[in-house]
């Protein structure tokens, strides 16, 4: 780690790797979502992250072990929780998910969000 800041490249992320891949199959709820996750920044024992997020159209189970804070810079999704109203995040939606959480994350249009994940 050499403690420089460092810069999400969004203006040029299409021609950067990332992994791809897609929530399992028996949390999927609605259609056929896929993601691609860009990570930028990892700790040295692995448990914080930071990246890049984006997720196409579909619905799937959420159960968040994990810390996280995301910022919304594209696209439209939702956040469905146990007797509440739908949560829904646009473009410009900051957000904290806190462990515990468990509910539907729907894609409404594809989305894409920065985040800072610390894991258990």
């Amino acid at each position: 780690m050499s403690g420089d800041p460092i810069v999400f490249p969004l203006e040029r992320l299409e021609g950067l790797p990332c992994e791809t891949g897609a929530p399992a199959a028996g949390r999927i709820v609605e259609g056929a979502p896929r993601t691609r996750t860009w990570t930028f920044s990892e700790s040295a024992d692995g448990k914080t992250l930071a990246g890049v997020w984006e997720a196409t159209p579909g619905a799937w189970r959420v159960a968040y072990d994990e810390w996280e804070y995301c910022c919304i810079l594209e696209g439209e999704s939702e956040l469905l929780r146990a007797a509440a109203p739908p949560l829904r995040l646009r473009a410009g939606d900051h957000v904290v998910i806190e462990p515990g959480f468990t509910g539907i994350w729907r894609v409404i249009e594809t989305t894409r969000k920065s985040f800072v994940v610390r894991l258990p």
